[in-house]
Formats: C-alpha cells, sequence, structure tokens
C-alpha cells in the first residue's frame, strides 16, 4: 500500500530530529480541538499547527514586498 495513504499513525517517523511545537502552535492546536469537541489536541490538530502556523518564535516573517 502506498505509504501517503496510510493514517499519520501507522506511518513511519521522518528521520532526523524532531521540533517541539511552539507555545503559539499549541494554543491553535487547543482552540482546534476545543471548536471540534474535544477537551485537549490530538495527533491530527498538533500536525495541523505544525504545519499551518507560524512559529511566533521572535523571528521576523519574510516578507514579500519591497522595501522603499
Amino acid at each position: 500500500m502506498d505509504p501517503s495513504r496510510l493514517p499519520p499513525w501507522k506511518r513511519k517517523r521522518k528521520r532526523g530530529k524532531s521540533r517541539p511545537l511552539s507555545a503559539l502552535q499549541i494554543e491553535a492546536a487547543r482552540t482546534r480541538a476545543a471548536q471540534a469537541g474535544r477537551r485537549y489536541p490530538n495527533l491530527v490538530d498538533n500536525m495541523w499547527a505544525a504545519r499551518n502556523v507560524p512559529r511566533g518564535d521572535g523571528s521576523p516573517p519574510p516578507e514579500d514586498s519591497e522595501q522603499e
């Protein structure tokens, strides 16, 4: 079976060092879980936050506009 079609909990982990979620990402995952009626975030909420929420760890986001 194609590994990309497996659910996340059955896939093999990627090699390399993992990076914990930032405080902003944790809060976004908690909010998403609460909206879905869950008391705490699950793996899917955490994966969503890691992919879609900027880390917000003090580094400015890259800007596409030109500086004048």
